[in-house]
């Protein structure tokens, strides 16, 4: 609710100074708002997610889950010409755009691809995916991948040279890479995560490019993270 008088109407000096001022109380109260699930604080960020058919859920959802509790905005991409996809475990979810309507993708602050079989060769195989991530990486921005989606990097060559992290068993397709086997690895634009598993510290690490590290703390905390992490025993 307002906590001021709505003047649509009203006019004069005196009425105009007190709408500046209240707008201006207004701006400063915005910037303060407390952040919570049905009032997070929008950020500049446009991030999108490629989902293919056969893409792992978790590696999929979580992020956009994290990211868009932290006010990112997330768009998940259908790259299968339908508006509905169908993950590796029978799941089948509407994506809120087709490729076809993204463009070149030209204001994506970063693009994700999760994992899964077949999702990951499907993405491999789609070639404007595979463009828009030498385009993104061209420019200079932030390119995500998790469990077998790496070798859509390596194919593309944007491992070459780098730390990176898969799936057990898909380092052999991050050709040029350094394989570290950890459960999420950056180097420089790009980060790579291991696996199911490693989806939400994964995730966390993305959101804290766009929050910063407090806020991420913060998410954190409201998910039940931090007791998580404090329970391992």
């Amino acid at each position: 609710m307002p906590f001021y008088p709505k003047l649509t109407h009203a006019t004069g000096p005196k009425v105009d100074f007190f709408r500046k001022f209240v707008q201006c109380l207004t701006a400063r109260r915005d910037a303060n708002w407390p952040q919570t699930a049905t009032n997070p604080i929008k950020t500049m960020a446009q991030v999108y997610e490629f989902l293919a058919t056969g893409f792992e859920e978790i590696e999929a959802l979580a992020p956009v889950d994290i990211l868009r509790r932290g006010g990112v905005e997330v768009k998940t991409v259908s790259v299968t010409g339908s508006d509905f996809v169908e993950s590796a475990h029978g799941v089948t979810i509407k994506a809120d755009m087709r490729f076809e309507q993204g463009g070149d993708f030209a204001d994506a602050d970063m693009l994700l691809l999760p994992g899964g079989m077949p999702g990951a060769a499907n993405l491999k195989a789609h070639e404007g995916v595979c463009q828009a991530l030498l385009r993104q990486h061209e420019r200079g921005r932030r390119i995500g991948a998790i469990c077998a989606a790496p070798m859509v990097l390596g194919a593309i060559g944007l491992l070459q040279g780098r730390q990176a992290t898969c799936y057990p068993g898909f380092e052999k397709f991050l050709t040029g890479a350094d394989y570290t086997a950890r459960l999420w690895q950056e180097d420089g634009n790009i980060i790579t995560g291991e696996g199911p598993a490693a989806t939400l510290p994964y995730a966390y690490r993305i959101l804290s490019y766009f929050v910063g590290e407090d806020q991420m703390r913060e998410i954190q905390q409201g998910m039940m993270y931090v007791h998580l992490m404090e329970s391992r025993g």
